[in-house]
């Protein structure tokens, strides 16, 4: 029989540690919000009018993915170094709330489910039978970095972030793209938690498409940690209720290890509500 999540520490000791798949997933978020730098552009032959950082925000604000409400299935290829693997899963969006994740390796089973909120993370491993409840200062530990619900939203459907100061960025043209870049990007003051001793400052580069605005790419790494750098290419866009959005997304993250992930979205839904369950089976041990 399961019950609701019970946020009180279990008063024995748990004989598994947060490794194995919690750490394997973790790493994928890493990517998600983590950094690189490698070199593929579209080629966009016809002639591109300089515009200035101011124009091309606006332009890029008027064409990200407008919701309330995003879900859709994925299937994802994960590579780190020569080891490869793939899985499929659901993800269910509410904006600036919450981010629900289930993870299916096969035959639709799942496996592990995740949900994030701004100031919550929670696990559910079925394989082992564990569970994990903590706050993004666990995931920031274990990266070695310092996370926040916009900057994850945002990797994940291909939005600019949306808290983060544009007016250092300087604008020019690259390749046939648009280029937006600076070396100091940080939170807007009012959206700076207080437990936030040292916010996050981010040496960032956009690419916007010329004919559409949408974002081609984005390279992204934060001061002090240059060994860790990510690349994120948007690609395959698709109209949803006459907005573009990429159905296909790749990762790629430099650090001690080369891992490369690949993003492909199906059955795509915008506005619709969804559940986002997260029930624990009374058997399951808590792990910290």
């Amino acid at each position: 029989m399961n019950k609701h999540i019970d946020i009180q520490p279990v008063n024995r000791k748990t004989p598994y540690s947060v490794s194995g798949f919690i750490s394997y997933t973790l790493c994928l978020l890493c990517i998600l919000i983590m950094y690189s730098c490698t070199s593929t552009r579209k080629t966009y032959k016809a002639p591109i009018k300089e515009y200035g950082p101011d124009y091309l925000f606006n332009q890029l604000s008027k064409n990200e993915l407008k919701f309330d409400w995003f879900s859709a299935k994925f299937h994802i290829y994960y590579k780190c170094n020569k080891k490869k693997t793939e899985f499929k899963g659901q993800i269910r969006i509410r904006k600036d709330s919450v981010i629900w994740i289930s993870f299916s390796p096969a035959l639709g089973i799942e496996m592990a489910r995740l949900i994030i909120t701004n100031d919550s993370v929670k696990f559910l491993n079925r394989i082992n039978k564990i569970y994990f409840l903590g706050d993004y200062d666990f995931v920031n530990e274990f990266l070695k970095t310092n996370i926040d619900f916009d900057i994850l939203q945002s990797f994940i459907i291909g939005n600019d972030f949306q808290f983060y100061e544009k007016i250092k960025f300087k604008a020019s043209i690259d390749s046939w793209e648009y280029r937006l870049s600076t070396l100091g990007r940080s939170k807007l003051k009012k959206y700076v938690k207080k437990s936030e001793e040292n916010p996050k400052v981010f040496i960032q580069t956009i690419w916007l498409d010329p004919g559409n605005f949408k974002i081609s790419r984005i390279s992204i790494k934060e001061i002090k940690k240059e060994n860790k750098k990510l690349n994120a290419y948007y690609t395959d866009l698709k109209v949803i209720k006459n907005q573009l959005f990429p159905y296909k997304i790749k990762f790629i993250l430099l650090n001690e290890n080369n891992i490369k992930v690949d993003v492909h979205y199906s059955k795509i839904s915008i506005d619709k509500p969804q559940n986002v369950p997260f029930n624990i089976p009374s058997r399951y041990t808590r792990v910290y």
